[in-house]
């Protein structure tokens, strides 16, 4: 097995860990607000150690290239819906800024 494929694999197993601390902080956080903030992480880890290991078996092809176009789309999307959720969870909860 060849280092590259260590490290990619190294990576899967990063993500697969991210999305169970995901999991747990989800399940602990006490208030919708908090907990957007653990599915941000996962979206954020997760969706970037799963690029790095496509990147880290395949190298530079278009399929990696659109692995880190969506990742990126993810990222920004994902953002984006956190604070709007967030804003209607404080909204609806009347604590305004």
């Amino acid at each position: 097995m060849s280092a590259a494929a260590i490290a990619a694999e190294a990576a899967l197993v990063f993500a697969v860990a991210a999305a169970w601390v995901g999991v747990a902080a989800f399940a602990r956080l006490r208030t919708p607000l908090a907990r957007i903030h653990a599915v941000t992480f996962v979206n954020l880890t997760a969706g970037g150690a799963i690029t790095l290991a496509a990147f880290l078996s395949e190298g530079l092809t278009s399929r990696t290239l659109k692995c880190a176009l969506l990742w990126a789309a993810v990222m920004t999307i994902g953002a984006l819906l956190s604070h709007a959720s967030g804003r209607a969870l404080m909204l609806r909860d009347g604590q305004r800024r």
